[in-house]
């Protein structure tokens, strides 16, 4: 299987979790108290842990370690707007995060909290979940490229991009094996992202729809 195809109970989770950004993006202050998740607050709750290895800041962003098979790539660099550059910066660090709490078994990881609320915390929680459950993990090399941010007037961004997945695959938990299948359009997904901006300056993501197959995402 290509790494994203995820098992049934996590594609169900993430079509719900579309429904419901599609219906109420907007509302993120009041849909973190209502879809509160088991560590879903950590995004706005000081951290103990670790320094992140970034520079220092009082966001207090947390260390997130990959093994040496799990590999995200993410091209484009800096904009050199320092703005848009934050908002991505805090995008592929929650990426990172997800790949290490499935990695992990851990639907609770506190770092894939620490960078989203909302309908994305809720949709994520049930995702990894459900690799949990299915004995999965993930493994290879997953590209993120056409990475885009605009602004809306009411301060949040719009974060749209594209994933190449033909070498990320899913691995079996209990045998260690890769799960590979032939590469097709569906190996390629497009996002389209909301993210707010917390009291500590971190950029969650709130929202998150996909489009798997998009044609502006097929080389």
């Amino acid at each position: 299987m290509n790494r994203r195809t995820m098992p049934v109970t996590a594609a169900l989770a993430a079509t719900a979790a579309l429904l419901l950004t599609a219906c109420g993006s907007g509302d993120d202050g009041d849909s973190k108290d209502k879809d509160k998740i088991a560590g879903a607050d950590q995004g706005d709750t000081k951290k103990s842990g670790p320094p992140s290895e970034q520079p220092a800041d009082k966001a207090g962003r947390p260390k997130i370690t990959l093994p040496e098979d799990d590999v995200l790539v993410f091209e484009g660099g800096k904009t050199g707007d320092a703005k848009k550059d934050a908002v991505l910066g805090d995008n592929a660090e929650r990426l990172r995060a997800v790949d290490a709490a499935i990695i992990k078994g851990d639907a609770e990881y506190k770092p894939v909290y620490f960078y989203s609320t909302g309908d994305a915390a809720k949709s994520a929680a049930q995702s990894i979940q459900s690799y949990v459950d299915d004995d999965l993990s993930v493994t290879g090399t997953v590209r993120y490229f056409d990475r885009s941010v605009s602004f809306r007037e009411d301060g949040s961004a719009r974060l749209t991009y594209c994933s190449d997945e033909t070498k990320g695959f899913g691995k079996n938990r209990k045998t260690d094996k890769t799960l590979k299948t032939k590469v097709d359009k569906d190996s390629y997904v497009f996002y389209d992202t909301r993210l707010d901006r917390n009291s500590k300056g971190v950029w969650q993501t709130s929202g998150v729809t996909s489009d798997r197959g998009a044609t502006q995402c097929q080389p």
